[in-house]
């Protein structure tokens, strides 16, 4: 796995969202980018913390923030994700798992005494320049707005 630090400059990542519409770091310059990797679109700890943001997504737009969600689920079941809990934020379908890997994201896990590989729930903070200001490995996912908008 490829550790991402504070400081290190963003992957120039290209993934496409629920809709069909190709996002790369370039779309976001000028703003800052919360890009946030979750396992699977419609489980429980990913639906609490999706539903976090999408409470506090008029103050994130306040401080010139955009969101990207991430997991490796299909498109349909991230329009389905977006659509049921009325998501503002686009929801990148990377099932080829290219921006997921660029991230680092993708690795060994435990889950009920089993090893699998899969992604593990992370954040980016992501500057106006494309330089990452704050990477988050331990997200608390009812909380996890208040954990970027310090």
């Amino acid at each position: 796995m490829v550790t991402l630090q504070k400081g290190d400059k963003a992957p120039n990542f290209s993934g496409v969202d629920q809709e069909g519409k190709t996002h790369t770091l370039a779309d976001y310059a000028g703003k800052k980018l919360v890009v946030f990797f979750y396992p699977k679109a419609s489980t429980p700890g990913c639906t609490a913390e999706a539903c976090d943001l999408r409470d506090n997504f008029e103050r994130f737009k306040a401080n010139n923030y955009e969101l990207l969600g991430v997991s490796a689920d299909s498109a349909k079941a991230q329009l389905k994700f977006k659509d049921k809990y009325e998501l503002p934020f686009p929801l990148l379908a990377d099932e080829d798992k290219s921006v997921i890997t660029a991230f680092g994201v993708w690795g060994p896990k435990k889950f009920m005494g089993k090893e699998y590989d899969g992604i593990h729930r992370t954040t980016f903070v992501i500057d106006e320049k494309g330089i990452i200001d704050e990477v988050i490995s331990q997200v608390k996912t009812k909380e996890h707005a208040a954990q970027i908008l310090k």
